[in-house]
């Protein structure tokens, strides 16, 4: 049976490893495994390294950028260096 295909807005895939870790960081568990990996779920469940134009589809494009822009507030913080802000 083929795969059905996922829409654009349509909540990003997990699997209950996601789900585990999600957890262990929300409650302040999380291994050092478990921080990796729900870091590595959220920043591409906000689809920061997908490409959001979709030509003719502002409103697809408009969803995707604000979806986008959380990812790379993540990443931007994850390689800023503190010594530089003071």
């Amino acid at each position: 049976m083929a795969k059905s295909r996922r829409e654009l807005w349509h909540p990003p895939e997990y699997d209950i490893n996601d789900i585990r870790a999600i957890q262990a960081l929300a409650q302040g568990k999380a291994s050092e495994q478990d921080q990796q990996r729900a870091l590595d779920w959220i920043i591409k469940a906000a689809s920061t390294y997908d490409e959001p134009f979709r030509p003719g589809s502002s409103d697809v494009v408009n969803y995707m950028l604000g979806r986008r822009s959380v990812g790379l507030a993540i990443v931007k913080l994850i390689k800023l260096k503190p010594d530089v802000i003071g």
